[in-house]
């Protein structure tokens, strides 16, 4: 299975850094995994009209990064499950035949309607905010544990 992030901006702070790179190690024996980062589009003057304007010059970059893969956005208002139902939800995928697999992170003003559209799925974690470099290692260790709820394998609860 191939599984690929794609997320808005770069990671800054070593401590999510080696977080991320210990999650790609441990994923590693289960998947094939990518991280595609794309540029962080800032508004210059925090205005409405600049806002949609920088989501949108955002969600041109993480459309064209999508190919034929099955696509989960990261949405506040998507579908709430727990860890067990996301592992049924990722294996009902795969016997569906899909192999390649699109997590999309949005960054600091969120994801425009055109990337929640081309969503096969909406997946919230919470009505909490994160902060979306926060959210890359969040995602990989839920990611992590449910190839290993897949497997059968033990995993601290």
């Amino acid at each position: 299975m191939k599984i690929k992030i794609i997320a808005v901006g770069k990671i800054k702070e070593k401590y999510l850094k080696d977080a991320i790179d210990e999650y790609k190690k441990r994923l590693s024996k289960f998947c094939s995994l990518s991280i595609v980062e794309v540029n962080e589009s800032i508004a210059k003057v925090e205005n409405d009209s600049n806002i949609k304007k920088s989501i949108e010059e955002e969600a041109k970059e993480i459309i064209s990064k999508i190919k034929n893969e099955y696509v989960i956005v990261l949405d506040i208002d998507g579908k709430e499950c727990s860890t067990l139902e996301l592992s049924k939800k990722l294996s009902d995928i795969k016997l569906k035949g899909v192999s390649d697999i699109s997590f999309i992170i949005g960054g600091s003003y969120g994801l425009s309607d055109s990337v929640k559209k081309r969503a096969d799925f909406r997946l919230s974690f919470s009505k909490l905010t994160f902060p979306h470099q926060l959210f890359r290692v969040i995602l990989m260790e839920q990611i992590y544990r449910v190839f290993k709820i897949e497997g059968n394998e033990p995993y601290h609860k």
